[in-house]
């Protein structure tokens, strides 16, 4: 009986340090969700209209928490905020013969790939840069119609390339997508792999003269355009050397990919970190400042956020957003070895 009463006193002691334990953790979870919604408040109520905008136009890009814009603000208004903070795309298409392949330089070194780092108030990234434009292409998972897509380093690996970035837009409702089922035009290596060839897409690519090619256009006006490879998203950067028009927190401070091609054909891939203490990430300006400063001709935007990734060498050589480390994904932009790579 003592030993049955001792075994019942250490049950109901475990008990209520469990209960403890659990009122502590309900408690500090209560104060946490509090907390981030007064700070969502104060952002979207605040004085300071400039941070209420980068607040906005920043969440309304993600795919989890773009619902905080709306939780102070109506409708109309963060409408209005997005309005003003949007690229105006002028609707022009790249115009290959601003671009020659090595440019007027005989000791243009077709085989050089060079990385940098680059930096501003608010972000740090990488631009990779490549001489020979022949050697990105698009490479793409083999079925958009399977559970799970692959991650740029799985994706480089595979094609037995040096270098990779991640491509196009996919379906990601409420962030939960697998990276799977690709949006919009897909073209890899001259194949047709997805999209509608009579429908409208922001073309971002290159055409069989390696020249970037982006802007808005048909299935079929892509393919009268030379398309060999191929990813729909946006918007669009650059265009004939002329920047596009966008507001001071053009879509916000996120993680971002982007692409973009000198006179001279050399291949611009650029990734801001973003959503990190030391690098909280890039608006579009900051994107076009830093292509326009490399020498960029015509530039895009990529997908970005949790799905930005550059890869090296085997080696993922920027700091992703994403606590679980690479997102898989449908397409990337892969860039081919040459002989002393090999």
């Amino acid at each position: 009986m003592r030993a049955e009463s001792t075994r019942k006193i250490r049950k109901g002691g475990s008990l209520r340090w469990l209960r403890k334990i659990l009122a502590y953790a309900g408690t500090l979870l209560l104060a946490v969700v509090i907390c981030l919604v007064g700070v969502i408040y104060i952002f979207a109520q605040g004085p300071s209209e400039s941070a209420r905008d980068i607040f906005v136009v920043s969440v309304v890009q993600t795919s989890a928490a773009k619902f905080t814009a709306r939780m102070f603000l109506p409708d109309h208004e963060v409408n209005r905020i997005l309005e003003e903070n949007t690229v105006k795309d002028t609707g022009e298409v790249s115009d290959g013969s601003l671009i020659t392949i090595g440019g007027d330089d005989e000791n243009y070194d077709l085989s050089a790939l060079t990385i940098h780092d680059v930096s501003g108030s608010t972000y740090k990234g990488k631009m990779m840069v490549v001489n020979d434009p022949s050697r990105v292409y698009v490479a793409a998972i083999p079925d958009f119609t399977v559970p799970r897509g692959m991650q740029v380093a799985k994706l480089v690996e595979r094609e037995n390339a040096i270098a990779g970035i991640n491509g196009g837009g996919f379906e990601d409702i409420a962030g939960l997508g697998k990276g799977a089922k690709a949006m919009g035009i897909v073209v890899s290596q001259g194949v047709w792999r997805n999209g509608s060839k009579t429908g409208t897409h922001q073309v971002i690519g290159f055409d069989d003269q390696d020249r970037l090619l982006i802007g808005s256009m048909t299935g079929n006006e892509a393919i009268a355009a030379g398309v060999r490879d191929a990813v729909a998203w946006g918007p669009v950067l650059i265009v004939n050397g002329q920047a596009m028009d966008v507001g001071d927190s053009g879509g916000g401070l996120n993680p971002r990919t982007a692409i973009g091609q000198r006179a001279d054909g050399a291949v611009l891939l650029l990734v801001i970190d973003g959503r990190q203490t030391n690098s909280l990430g890039g608006s579009y300006a900051d994107l076009i400042d830093v292509m326009l400063e490399f020498g960029a001709v015509n530039a895009a935007n990529l997908d970005g956020g949790t799905s930005t990734s550059m890869v090296y060498d085997g080696q993922i050589i920027n700091k992703v957003s994403s606590l679980y480390g690479e997102r898989p994904l449908p397409t990337c932009f892969v860039v081919k070895r040459v002989e002393h790579e090999q």
